[in-house]
């Protein structure tokens, strides 16, 4: 009787080796036969993985393993490239700087099918014992995160090793919301011209960047408006000048008053559209910690305040425009795409709200109407306007 000849296999090559295991070749599709990434212990198992592979085939769903074997540095700076074009100044100087500092040198080595869950969840917790801030931490999270996620989305890995790591928490900071009172004695105590811009951070409700920015092109006069296009950023000691945070321009209508003080400034600066407002002793660019230790933070002392930021202006206006004129408005004037940022990050409630809102209930408590000065918003109190009326 002729010896039994042996079925050849219709889908990859499985073959016996010295140890007694099963070593699996599968083709992708390019023909091409890969061994697998492990040996088996039965020619079953063999079996059940090359019918995965054939469906992740089939399915569209298969990953070469050579693309796997990309380190986590290489990567990077392949993905890096990618998409620096379409990020701002700023935000490409800190994600060089995260991958340099922070990615690179736990996990640049290894290769990118190698990285999982825990040891992501590792490289959080020894970053969290080095004494990083939360802050910095999520931040180097949210770039590999996004690293990984390019990752998958080209074909190089199944899917991200950036998946159920738990983060450190921010702390709840809550911004400093001075009364617009307050902020007018910020800007009286500021020297000129920075007391214009002072202003402009509290009554029109600018970012600092956008305000050191401004050029005399922006300032419409009989319009009494200022028009935000440019902010001024500093990424790793260079001034950079980009469009405003989320691309979002804007046009701010100004209070008169305001206007004014632009307009006595204004006469005082050298002719053409490209002059900017606001520059320091040598008629450069401000740098932000060198004008708040200046000019901001002498002026907020000399107010008899403390723990006062710039950004606790725009904080402020927000606030005060979202309880007068609502939180729609007040996202315009920020600069928000999104009411959400608004609520989220800048409007906050008015000191003694609550307890209006307590003697108007008793009145709806007892059937009848409220008191007519806490159902129309009290029209009598200047501090409720989103541009107040005592403009400094």
């Amino acid at each position: 009787m002729p010896p039994k000849r042996k079925r050849r296999r219709g889908f990859g090559r499985i073959r016996k080796l010295p140890s007694g295991r099963y070593q699996v070749r599968c083709p992708g599709p390019d023909g091409v036969l890969r061994p697998a990434d492990r040996t088996f212990a039965t020619v079953a198992d063999a079996d059940l993985w090359l019918a995965r592979k054939r469906v992740e085939i089939e399915e569209g769903r298969w990953i070469d393993p050579q693309q796997g074997k990309a380190t986590v540095e290489d990567w990077g700076a392949r993905w890096l490239a990618s998409v620096a074009p379409q990020l701002k100044a700023k935000t490409q100087a800190s994600y060089r700087s995260l991958i340099r500092s922070r990615i690179n040198p736990a996990l640049g080595a290894r290769e990118l099918s190698a990285l999982r869950p825990i040891t992501v969840a590792e490289w959080v917790a020894q970053m969290k014992t080095a004494g990083l801030s939360a802050s910095r931490i999520r931040q180097a999270y949210r770039v590999l995160s996004q690293m990984m996620a390019s990752a998958v989305d080209n074909g190089m890995i199944t899917a991200s090793p950036c998946r159920g790591v738990r983060l450190p928490r921010m702390p709840q900071t809550e911004p400093h919301i001075l009364t617009p009172e307050e902020a007018s004695g910020i800007v009286r105590h500021a020297a000129p011209p920075h007391d214009v811009l002072i202003a402009l951070l509290a009554f029109a409700g600018l970012r600092v960047g956008e305000a050191f920015a401004l050029r005399r092109g922006d300032i419409n006069v009989p319009g009494g408006l200022v028009l935000i296009d440019e902010n001024l950023a500093e990424a790793n000691g260079v001034l950079v000048f980009d469009t405003p945070k989320s691309h979002q321009k804007r046009a701010v209508t100004l209070a008169p008053s305001l206007v004014r003080r632009l307009v006595a400034h204004l006469d005082g600066l050298p002719e053409g559209d490209e002059t900017l407002l606001f520059t320091n002793r040598f008629g450069r660019p401000l740098r932000y910690n060198q004008w708040r230790k200046a000019h901001f933070d002498p002026a907020v002392s000399a107010a008899g305040l403390k723990d006062v930021t710039p950004h606790d202006l725009r904080a402020s206006h927000g606030s005060w425009v979202a309880d007068r004129y609502g939180v729609m408005t007040a996202a315009h004037r920020l600069g928000h795409s999104n009411a959400s940022v608004t609520t989220r990050h800048y409007a906050r409630p008015i000191a003694g709200r609550d307890a209006e809102v307590a003697a108007a209930s008793d009145s709806w408590l007892e059937g009848h109407d409220a008191p007519r000065r806490a159902q129309e918003g009290h029209d009598d109190d200047p501090r409720r306007d989103g541009v107040p009326p005592p403009s400094p």
